[in-house]
């Protein structure tokens, strides 16, 4: 072998090494990295591909039912779909997309927009609570990338008789109104969350990890009767509708606890359907919207008097010829009622007597009297938008001020305020907070006024709704009634209308032994019949007429023939 060859051969064994060298290096490195991959960094790897079909999914929760005392409900939530895209794997161009937009009731173009403004995002809504039979439809599409999700739409059983005072909530389920508001934070619940499995098609498969459970919202227990609610809100709408009035609450108060039993008004609205309404359609007009009383707070100026010792039940009031110049001013009664004692005078709503009282007491001492009823204080129900009313600063009066306070001109009450002033006299001067929620025992209270005081002017009372008052369309055969009438004219820009006017009765039952009291409101009556007595009167005798069956109170004006048929 020559010695060129051999240096050949040599350079030949060296490439073939080299090559041999080179292949277990590159063999060593596969080795290593499929070691690498499925040994040390497995855990990486599978994260990286369970990041690319897995996902955290939020589970909504149950909102908390609304129930009333008897436990009927007046707000449940009911378990729905809305349907959603991914716009990551939607095919805008899908032949489907006009089926869709027609199942949904919605422009394909919509849709389309939808899509690019979202291009970027993995979930969008296109249509929330949808019926069950929408769903089944989209479902059926089978569309890449659009699913269902499950939420809880809310409906209310009882609608319109219950909606100013339970409310409502959103499209999220949080409360807007009412009762949904004032209490979200309760039914309100705790969204929980799942690890959810994506399939090829970009939708959920069901199933999946519970990383974190929902935890529901809580029921609360009104204090309302569904019974006296429905039976209120029938009759107020009876004489709104008969009368032509503009609108009308009613209010029923448990004397004993200081719960609402019946809160309602007129119009309403179904809270199952709110399209076309206003805001103002929403409000609790019997909590929120105030008015001048008028002479359903003689008995508290009647209050006013006993209490300063300048009169008695007995005492006479010289009310002739039926007016009273007062500043310049005259006040007038519906006629010459002359010489009358304390309860003539509020039996036949004299003007110029309470004005006679009202001119006797000090300012001062006559507005801690009234405020003693509760006025121009909130009445502790917390209701949301709670109107609290006004009672001017007694030192700013004049004396026609003072007059006109004493049958209701100068302040302003909710129906609310007005039917808890009454609770003061029916339980034995104890004025004590309301409440919307079924309570247990008695919400306390204090004592503001003397109960002999307030016996004696609840005595008084009877006479408005017997022979002779002006209430007798209130009477509610065989039990005493307690009540007081008002007739107030319309407050306007340029001073008072003389054709518009707020009929109110306000009245304790029974009166012997209170349970409920109550306050009925009709705003602006159309016709000759305009009268609380003869408008709003008629409607507290038919509520309580069956409130008394319905709750079970012992009649206590029982004939004596009655009495002694009972007895055998």
């Amino acid at each position: 072998m020559s010695r060129k060859t051999k240096a050949n051969y040599q350079v030949g064994i060296w490439r073939l090494n080299l090559l041999r060298l080179m292949f277990i290096t590159l063999v060593l490195s596969l080795g290593w990295r499929l070691a690498d991959i499925q040994v040390f960094n497995a855990d990486f790897l599978r994260n990286q591909g369970d990041a690319r079909h897995l996902r955290n999914v939020e589970v909504a929760a149950h909102r908390g039912m609304i129930l009333d005392r008897n436990g009927e409900p007046l707000a449940i939530s009911t378990p729905v779909h809305s349907v959603w895209l991914n716009p990551q794997v939607f095919d805008a161009d899908s032949r489907e997309m006009t089926n869709l937009a027609k199942i949904l009731g919605i422009k394909t173009s919509l849709i389309s927009k939808k899509i690019k403004k979202n291009k970027k995002r993995e979930f969008i809504y296109l249509k929330r609570r949808v019926a069950p039979e929408v769903a089944n439809k989209v479902n059926s599409l089978n569309i890449k990338g659009l699913a269902l999700q499950r939420e809880y739409k809310r409906y209310y059983p009882t609608g319109e008789v219950t909606s100013h005072l339970v409310g409502f909530t959103n499209i999220d389920d949080m409360g807007q109104e009412g009762l949904e508001l004032m209490h979200d934070d309760v039914l309100t619940g705790l969204p929980g969350l799942k690890r959810m499995v994506r399939d090829s098609r970009g939708n959920y498969v069901e199933g999946g990890e519970q990383l974190k459970p929902t935890k529901d919202g809580q029921n609360i227990q009104l204090s309302i009767d569904l019974r006296l609610q429905y039976l209120t809100y029938q009759s107020l709408k009876e004489a709104v509708t008969h009368y032509r009035a503009r609108s009308g609450s009613a209010v029923i108060l448990d004397i004993r606890t200081g719960e609402v039993l019946a809160i309602v008004n007129q119009p309403s609205f179904n809270p199952n359907n709110r399209k076309g309404l206003k805001s103002s359609d929403y409000r609790n007009r019997a909590v929120t919207d105030l008015f001048e009383p008028g002479s359903t707070v003689k008995p508290f100026t009647m209050a006013s008097g006993l209490q300063s010792g300048k009169f008695k039940p007995n005492s006479i009031i010289d009310t002739g010829p039926g007016t009273l110049r007062v500043s310049g001013h005259t006040i007038k009664d519906f006629r010459d009622y002359g010489q009358i004692d304390m309860a003539t005078l509020i039996q036949k709503s004299s003007n110029v007597g309470a004005s006679k009282i009202a001119l006797a007491v000090k300012p001062e001492q006559l507005w801690h009297d009234f405020a003693a009823f509760g006025m121009a204080e909130p009445t502790g129900g917390y209701f949301p938008g709670e109107a609290i009313g006004s009672l001017p600063d007694p030192q700013k009066w004049r004396e026609l001020d003072r007059a006109t306070l004493s049958y209701g001109y100068g302040l302003a009450s909710s129906a609310l305020q007005l039917a808890r002033g009454y609770m003061v006299l029916a339980n034995g001067g104890i004025l004590q907070p309301i409440s919307f929620i079924k309570l247990s025992e008695n919400s306390g209270g204090r004592r503001v006024y003397s109960s002999d005081v307030m016996k004696q002017v609840v005595t008084m009372m009877e006479g408005v709704v017997e022979e002779g008052g002006t209430a007798k369309l209130a009477a509610v055969e065989n039990y005493h009634v307690a009540g007081k009438t008002g007739t107030v004219k319309k407050a306007g820009k340029g001073g008072y209308a003389e054709k518009q006017y707020l009929s109110l009765f306000a009245g304790i039952i029974p009166s012997s032994k209170p349970r409920l009291a109550m306050v009925v409101m009709i705003d602006d009556p159309k016709g000759e019949e305009y009268y609380g007595g003869l408008v709003a009167g008629p409607v507290f005798s038919k509520v309580m007429t069956g409130a008394m069956r319905l709750l079970n109170i012992s009649p206590d004006d029982l004939p004596a023939n009655k009495l002694q048929v009972a007895e055998k």
